[in-house]
């Protein structure tokens, strides 16, 4: 995934892939939770390698 992209994702109703079944509901409402949580969220990739999804949420 571009680099350019890594907040996008977190967009509602955004897709980066528009062929898709998806809605681009999914990651906003995932960033939503988290963050609500104090939490964090974040995207590593490496273009043409695909990406990981990575999050923290505070210890309670």
């Amino acid at each position: 995934m571009d680099p350019s992209q890594h907040e996008k994702v977190f967009d509602l109703f955004y897709q980066v892939d528009e062929s898709g079944k998806g809605t681009g509901a999914g990651l906003a409402i995932v960033k939503r939770i988290i963050e609500v949580h104090g939490g964090r969220i974040w995207i590593e990739s490496e273009k043409g390698k695909g990406c990981t999804v990575c999050f923290t949420l505070p210890v309670v």
